[in-house]
């Protein structure tokens, strides 16, 4: 049989961007290669959807919208670019790993289409950290706050590369688990982390004071907080699915925003 070949940018990208958001983005490739670049090009996509949402945020203050309802519209803004999956990625896993059930209840548990009430009580809290940190970093701006938007979604993102590190198997056949766990070399994972926090720590430069610090340890807390979820989701249901990569960008995204909403 023949070996694929490499995957295109443009293969990368239209994966990144077809399977992590529903901006129109027409999926040509589904194999290994593909899923290697379009996890490699995340943090692009979380770029895309940071910038929309310190867009929406920016656009409410200077309607005369308080730090809170700025905050609302910048939350709302990924769940819409995504149709709320990493929201119901989070939702299934709470549900899953709070079910206290073996790997493969847990797992179905997961698949079902409700959500339970681990499920709800984990969402519920993390929409409101998440609100109630934004709308503390707009509290000191509107360019603070549209600058910790965009970090927490570019670190959410970021973070996904090391639950799809090699060596992290896919629970479960099938779905978009399988088909991007491993696939990323863990030089490549740890190295993205990295050029995320560096401009990250360059842009709070402008900020004055220790900023610059804490837009770097806000990605490097994503990425700490992703990967605890990860050997978490690893030791219980015996690797990742789709909606551990959920769980992961939610969890992560959330941490860097209390870090960043501590200033």
């Amino acid at each position: 049989m023949d070996k694929p070949p490499p995957a295109s940018a443009g293969d990368a990208l239209r994966f990144a961007f077809g399977t992590l958001t529903v901006l129109p983005a027409r999926l040509t490739r589904w194999d290994r290669a593909a899923a290697r670049g379009g996890m490699l090009a995340a943090p692009l996509v979380g770029a895309v959807i940071g910038l929309a949402a310190a867009v929406c945020g920016g656009l409410l203050v200077a309607l005369g919208a308080g730090p809170l309802l700025a905050a609302a519209g910048a939350v709302a803004v990924p769940a819409a670019l995504t149709r709320g999956l990493h929201l119901d990625g989070l939702a299934d896993t709470a549900d899953g790993l709070g079910s206290g059930k073996e790997a493969d209840d847990a797992l179905r548990i997961m698949r079902q289409s409700d959500i339970g009430p681990f499920g709800v009580v984990v969402l519920v809290f993390a929409l409101l950290f998440q609100t109630a940190s934004v709308a503390a970093c707009y509290g000191h701006g509107w360019r603070y706050g549209g600058a910790a938007a965009l970090i927490a979604a570019v670190s959410a993102r970021a973070a996904l590369l090391a639950a799809c590190r090699r060596g992290v198997p896919a629970a479960r056949p099938g779905g978009l688990g399988a088909a991007v766990a491993g696939a990323v070399p863990p030089s490549l994972a740890l190295g993205a982390t990295g050029l995320c926090a560096l401009p990250a720590a360059v842009g709070g430069l402008g900020f004055g004071g220790l900023t610059w610090l804490r837009c770097g340890v806000a990605v490097l807390g994503a990425a700490g907080a992703g990967e605890a979820v990860v050997r978490r989701c690893v030791r219980r249901l015996g690797g990742v699915t789709g909606d551990v990569f959920g769980a992961v960008t939610e969890t992560a995204g959330t941490a860097a925003l209390l870090v960043l909403a501590l200033r």
